[in-house]
């Protein structure tokens, strides 16, 4: 009987054994699993800078936002712990904090994350977003010892500066909407709007020291360089690249006329955990005397 001893053509690359072909499969699919839960669940410290010539000392704040409590994800924990590394004189936490026709368990977080901080040393004010309205949780917030700042303002001495913080819980801004119409900036403070939905041109005309906004979760996914990979306000995709004269505020500082407003892309991930190159953060913001 004659051999059957057929060789592989010469140059003919060898097939790569089926065990080989799913563990590179594996691997990638391991390398994706792990790239996503980094973008979506690994709490990171931003650190901003400010510089003014209404302080006269060092002023550290810790700015939370947009939790959107889920029993999964970044733990109460975590966030707290970060915050207390920080040492910060004030806490500002920015709404959101749950999504909306959550159980109890859900929107308890919060509170129990608030009542952490305070516990700690560190006082809290807060504003409410679109999410977090239901007026039992606002009630146990103030019961925790949280400042809500709900169209409400109070002037405060820290560190031997003045500091005058007002807070709004607006959802929508209508045309007629105006700031002045509520409160006054306090000369001779260092004025502080905490405003859940960033309004570039209403805060800019109305003039704080520095505006503190959410609400945006820097548009979730973004591309280095080019910002956004979607702008939900315009409906517009790549707005960066494709619109350069697009003006926009996602997330990080903007400056205006009389001061500056910060925009926190915020811990949670709702709807949907899709972050890219966007971690959640904890911001630790220092403001510091010009000269």
């Amino acid at each position: 009987m004659a051999e059957n001893n057929q060789k592989a053509p010469e140059g003919a690359k060898p097939k790569k054994p089926k065990k080989e072909h799913n563990l590179s499969f594996l691997l990638w699919l391991l390398l994706i699993v792990v790239l996503w839960w980094f973008n979506n669940f690994a709490l990171k410290e931003t650190h901003v800078e400010i510089k003014t010539a209404k302080v006269k000392s060092t002023l550290k704040f810790a700015i939370i936002s947009d939790l959107h409590a889920t029993r999964y994800g970044i733990s109460n924990k975590t966030i707290s712990n970060a915050i207390r590394e920080a040492h910060p004189d004030i806490v500002f936490m920015l709404g959101d904090m749950y999504t909306s026709d959550s159980k109890w368990e859900l929107m308890s977080k919060p509170i129990e994350l608030a009542s952490d901080i305070i516990s700690a040393g560190y006082p809290v004010y807060a504003v409410t977003g679109e999410h977090d309205t239901d007026q039992r949780y606002i009630s146990e917030l103030e019961k925790a010892g949280v400042n809500v700042m709900n169209y409400k303002d109070q002037v405060i001495n820290v560190r031997g500066n003045d500091l005058h913080i007002m807070g709004i819980d607006n959802v929508f801004y209508s045309d007629t909407f105006d700031l002045n119409s509520e409160f006054q900036l306090v000369d001779g403070c260092y004025n502080i709007l905490l405003a859940h939905i960033p309004n570039y041109d209403k805060f800019s005309a109305f003039g704080a020291d520095l505006t503190l906004c959410g609400d945006t979760h820097g548009e979730m996914a973004r591309l280095p360089f080019l910002g956004p990979i979607y702008h939900s306000e315009t409906s517009t995709w790549l707005p960066k690249l494709l619109d350069s004269e697009l003006e926009i505020y996602d997330k990080g500082l903007f400056d205006y006329d009389r001061g500056k407003m910060f925009i926190t892309s915020g811990i949670g991930s709702y709807p949907y955990p899709v972050r890219f190159c966007n971690r959640p953060e904890v911001v630790i913001m220092e403001v510091k005397p010009k000269g």
